[in-house]
């Protein structure tokens, strides 16, 4: 990769000059919002002439609703719309999806100093603001209102948000700076797009009313009208997409059924409940959160790449999802100490010196640190430092899964091991051991290294379990770090008397047990990563530890999707949600969320490269052609 084509994380944010107390672009010279009264204008440009209030209305239960938008801005548009939503929609399960991309993001600041000028939106600017992602290029999805609303930020270019993204919007808001000023956005081919992701019915209206606008969207099949506009605007256009009028498609067919009550299976039953989703949940042990996912600790993170390639993209957007994901749960399950991924040896030291050469990321995510601040920030001696990860932590995995299951649209089947999937009328049949059959419309099997088991293509599919044990190591016994240490091994700091360090990494042994040998390899290579760790000369191997096995696949990418065989043919109502290997806890929000997507039919959260990159027609051992 040479120089000219390197990509950066960080976006460029907004340059915003503050008139009066009203933001304005100084790249474009043009104002976010009228100064007579931006909110009264977004009602009157955006809410009325699409006719928001009445369609909200009118939605039948687990209908979701679509609103685009071109250019982001303050999020005024945005709250305008979600209050809307919370004042008309049916006390029902729909759900309102927010799609806007954004090239130049506002700071975290400068949002909060715009949207102060509106108190009535206060309590959702709030919510809003707690969840806003770092200033980093790419796809971010934002579940607020107890998962009532989903906004899919885009920070980019408009026209590479609308190639990227798959939606069929219900309504348009055409915003941004005006075509003279800002003529990219308002482009035939961005035109060509918007048209892409609308049906039969979908409305739009524009505070413009510049004529060569009006006819590129006739052009492209929208009956368009003049009207007036708002203030000292004389004119606006407003329109709607001819044809038929098709009925809302995203209502999910009728029962899922998730095999697996790990840390994806619970995320996802959770989530599906949290949309009006009725979920029965199966695992053959005895509670959720007993397999791997059983730890008493584990650490969140990942090890974000040199370049910025799909892989990093994944792993990063993973990241931010996750910890907006956890945040309900801090204090209880989720513990966001920080998390130091230590330099600990000349080849990570190299790594880390050219990853930050390469990459720009906000000190929001991460930021070097040398030992000595490294050694405060951890409470341990260091003798390197490293990267800190300011919002990072570590999870109890199990009892959080115990957590997510308790949910009254969630039927947990455990102690049900299933046998086979068997097509059966359209429906899919689970037959398991004790003679419980299940009959679901839809199946996700998110069973960990047990996947390969109930995928009904035998063979076809490849996927390798690596058994891994972590070590429990007394509080008294080491000098236990106030945040999350990873590098050759991590270390947790101490709950309940016990700190977690592991794991190994075993392709070649099925044993189940705890054995002496894997803890002192644990404890071996932990204390050559923090000198002076143990207090005491030595530590024996006899302490306690845990056994689970990985699910990974041959590239070390998670699977996440509708299966296909090796011909490419859909098997249509089977997902996958697995191969997560060891960064589970990182990944299973994000991907549980676009599984999610996929079931109900609503607007996917990642973008077309990385939903490709996830597919799970990856994993055939031959392929047609």
């Amino acid at each position: 990769m040479t120089d000219s084509t390197i990509r950066s994380p960080a976006i460029e944010p907004a340059d915003i000059v503050w008139r009066e107390g009203m933001p304005e672009s100084a790249r474009f010279g043009d104002v976010y919002f009228s100064r007579d009264n931006g909110l009264e204008e977004t009602r009157y440009v955006f809410l009325n002439h699409n006719h928001l209030p009445d369609r909200f209305r009118n939605l039948s239960d687990r209908d979701s609703f679509v609103i685009a938008e071109t250019g982001f801005g303050t999020g005024l548009n945005f709250l305008a719309s979600w209050q809307a939503w919370q004042q008309h929609r049916p006390g029902n399960g729909s759900v309102l999806h927010f799609i806007s991309a954004e090239r130049y993001p506002l700071t975290r600041d400068d949002l909060k100093r715009a949207l102060d000028l509106w108190p009535e939106l206060a309590p959702l600017a709030e919510e809003l603001l707690a969840h806003y992602p770092p200033l980093v290029r790419g796809t971010h999805r934002l579940v607020l209102d107890e998962g009532r609303v989903r906004l899919t930020l885009y920070f980019g270019d408009v026209l590479e948000a609308w190639g990227a993204l798959s939606f069929s919007a219900d309504a348009w808001f055409l915003d941004g700076f005006a075509p003279a000023l800002n003529p990219d956005m308002w482009l035939d081919q961005a035109m060509a797009l918007i048209r892409e992701h609308s049906k039969p019915g979908t409305t739009l209206a524009t505070f413009t009313a510049v004529g060569r606008i009006r006819r590129a969207l006739e052009d492209e099949g929208f009956e368009m009208r003049k009207t007036p506009g708002y203030g000292r605007k004389r004119d606006m256009i407003a329109g709607v997409l001819t044809g038929s009028t098709s009925t809302n498609s995203s209502t999910p067919s009728g029962t899922v059924a998730i095999i697996g009550a790990g840390i994806a299976g619970t995320l996802l039953a959770r989530n599906l409940a949290s949309r009006g989703v009725a979920v029965t949940l199966i695992d053959a042990e005895e509670n959720a959160g007993a397999a791997a996912s059983g730890n008493l600790q584990g650490a969140m993170y990942v090890k974000l790449g040199v370049e910025f390639n799909i892989q990093t993209e994944l792993a990063l957007s993973a990241l931010t999802f996750s910890q907006r994901a956890y945040e309900p749960y801090r204090g209880a399950f989720w513990h966001p100490t920080g998390l130091l991924q230590l330099a600990w040896n000349p080849q990570e030291q190299d790594r880390q010196a050219r990853f930050l050469e390469r990459n720009q990321y906000p000190e929001e995510l991460l930021y070097p640190v040398d030992a000595a601040t490294a050694s405060e920030l951890t409470g341990t001696p260091v003798a390197n430092g490293g990267l800190w990860f300011p919002n990072n932590g570590w999870l109890s995995p199990g009892s959080l899964c115990r957590e997510l299951a308790r949910h009254a649209l969630i039927d947990c089947r455990f102690g049900t091991r299933v046998d086979r999937l068997m097509p059966c009328n359209g429906k899919w049949h689970l037959s398991s051991r004790d003679g419980s059959d299940i009959i679901a419309d839809s199946v996700v099997i998110a069973a960990g290294h047990k996947t390969a088991e109930l995928i009904p293509l035998k063979g076809e599919y490849r996927f390798k379990a690596i058994r891994g044990q972590v070590t429990h190591l007394p509080e008294e016994a080491i000098r236990a770090p106030k945040a999350v240490i990873c590098g050759q091994k991590y270390l947790n700091p101490c709950q309940d008397g016990l700190a977690v360090t592991g794991a190994t990494f075993d392709l070649h042994s099925a044993d189940p047990l705890v054995t002496r040998e894997a803890n002192n390899e644990n404890l071996e290579q932990l204390g050559a990563m923090l000198p002076g760790l143990f207090p005491e000369e030595e530590i024996s191997g006899d302490v306690e530890g845990r056994v689970g096995f990985r699910c990974t696949t041959h590239d070390y990418q998670p699977v996440a999707g509708v299966m296909a065989d090796c011909n490419g043919q859909s098997l249509e109502g089977v997902y996958l949600l697995t191969g997560l290997g060891s960064k589970g806890l990182t990944y299973a929000p994000l991907l549980a969320e676009y599984v999610a997507d996929q079931l109900t039919g609503q607007p996917a959260c990642l973008p077309a490269t990385l939903a490709h990159s996830v597919r799970p027609d990856r994993m055939c051992r031959r392929r047609a052609g």
